[in-house]
């Protein structure tokens, strides 16, 4: 069990390192921070490494049975929450801005400005938060006032403590699935009509595009199926806690740590713009490590 913390803790820390980098490549070229896509990008890199870090954080302190305070707890169920939905609605509002610039090329400036983006921005915050509070409510409607002073290691399951509030959670759940899951679907058909009408490099440009959509829809899968990791969890644990045990480390790993790598995949490795950007920040990072050396080691 301690190697797959100590497993863990390296797969998070070579993620984090990678998001920073790619944050820093958004920050370096002023077209990006101009760009609503690659905008959405930086959303979804800054809400996934303060979910790297804050999850990461509650696991080992879970695991070294740390307690704390209830009200402290909630506090970080808001935040780990609020950026575990930030990632898939920011995703589907990606795919339609690929949308908007395959299927509606001549509207795509005005749908896609940046007075636009930053509306987005927020509606993307909102609709993300709404789930967390709404669970939230219904833990603080059923809890005593005493509940927050006490003192207890913080899971997430912590706050679906009855069995209507776990049934409640999974229905909200399942509409945000099958709302992104229709965006994303209709997205995919309506771009593959045009692939198909398209002809020479628009049609190269759009095939491109359909495999964006297609790739923001494996990663949005995986990012939706750790929504339903809780209840096959509670289940497994009732037949065997080595099981549950092993399960849980394995739906960590594969549906919360894999989709927040994919992202890189998608826009960091196949935008050729961004990844001559990217090679041009990794390369001034090595010569500034190498200039290090040099300086540590002429001081020695």
């Amino acid at each position: 069990y301690n190697g797959q913390i100590i497993i863990t803790q390296l797969i998070v820390s070579i993620f984090f390192v990678i998001n920073l980098l790619l944050i820093a490549t958004v920050f370096s070229n002023h077209v990006f921070l101009s760009t609503m896509r690659y905008i959405l990008f930086l959303i979804t890199l800054v809400s996934d490494s303060v979910f790297l870090i804050l999850s990461d954080l509650l696991l080992i302190l879970y695991n070294i049975y740390f307690t704390m305070q209830i009200s402290l707890c909630i506090i970080f169920y808001l935040i780990v929450s609020l950026c575990a939905f930030v990632t898939p609605v920011t995703l589907t509002a990606m795919t339609l801005e690929r949308y908007v610039a395959i299927c509606l090329p001549l509207r795509h400036p005005e749908l896609c400005s940046l007075h636009n983006t930053q509306k987005c921005i927020l509606i993307i915050l909102t609709v993300s938060s709404v789930p967390c509070f709404i669970i939230v409510s219904t833990f603080i409607a059923a809890a005593s006032s005493s509940v927050y002073t006490q003192h207890k290691r913080c899971s997430m399951e912590m706050f679906v403590p009855l069995p209507w509030q776990n049934h409640f959670k999974f229905a909200l759940f399942q509409f945000y699935f099958f709302i992104m899951s229709i965006t994303i679907t209709f997205s995919y058909v309506k771009i593959m009509k045009v692939a198909k009408a398209a002809s020479g490099e628009n049609k190269k440009s759009t095939w491109k595009g359909l495999s964006t959509v297609i790739l923001h829809a494996f990663q949005l899968l995986l990012c939706l199926i750790q929504l339903w990791c809780p209840f096959i969890e509670s289940a497994i644990i009732k037949i065997d806690l080595l099981l549950y045990i092993n399960v849980r480390y394995f739906d960590y790993v594969t549906f919360i740590l894999a989709p927040r790598c994919l992202s890189p995949l998608i826009y960091g490795l196949r935008d050729e713009k961004f990844l001559n950007a990217l090679k041009y920040l990794a390369l001034f990072v090595h010569i500034g490590l190498i200039c290090w050396k040099c300086i540590e080691q002429v001081g020695i």
